[in-house]
């Protein structure tokens, strides 16, 4: 049997017609404020969701805009956000609401040191710089 993703009581289905005055309820206090105050940016943001949902678009919606709140109408979209040096994509799904979309875009790697580098005795590895 397959096991359908619920957030708060409710399935994908019921979340995505759902309005953002409906979704506040939902969330955490800190993201129900930050819907709130939504700035310049999270309105530009909105509005490039709700023309790419109205014409049907698969095209990524890129976006410098982190901090903004994830919301039941962008299920299903592409978004690219800026993580400080490429854009990265992914697809918003049910587990993704009440996050935020900086979340997904990490903006550091995980550094793995490896060998010493080139004319390097093996001893010297363990010798201070200076």
């Amino acid at each position: 049997m397959a096991r359908i993703f619920t957030f708060r009581g409710k399935t994908e289905e019921e979340w995505k017609g759902m309005p953002v005055d409906k979704y506040l309820p939902y969330l955490r206090s800190a993201e129900r404020r930050a819907v709130r105050r939504m700035g310049y940016e999270y309105k530009a943001l909105c509005a490039k969701a709700d023309e790419a949902r109205k014409s049907g678009s698969t095209k990524t919606i890129k976006t410098h805009t982190r901090e903004a709140v994830i919301l039941p109408s962008w299920l299903g979209l592409k978004f690219g956000v800026y993580n400080g040096k490429e854009y990265r994509e992914f697809e918003i799904k049910a587990e993704h609401l009440g996050h935020r979309l900086g979340e997904f875009s990490h903006t550091t790697k995980h550094v793995v040191h490896s060998a010493p580098g080139i004319r390097a005795t093996r001893g010297s590895k363990f010798l201070a710089v200076k």
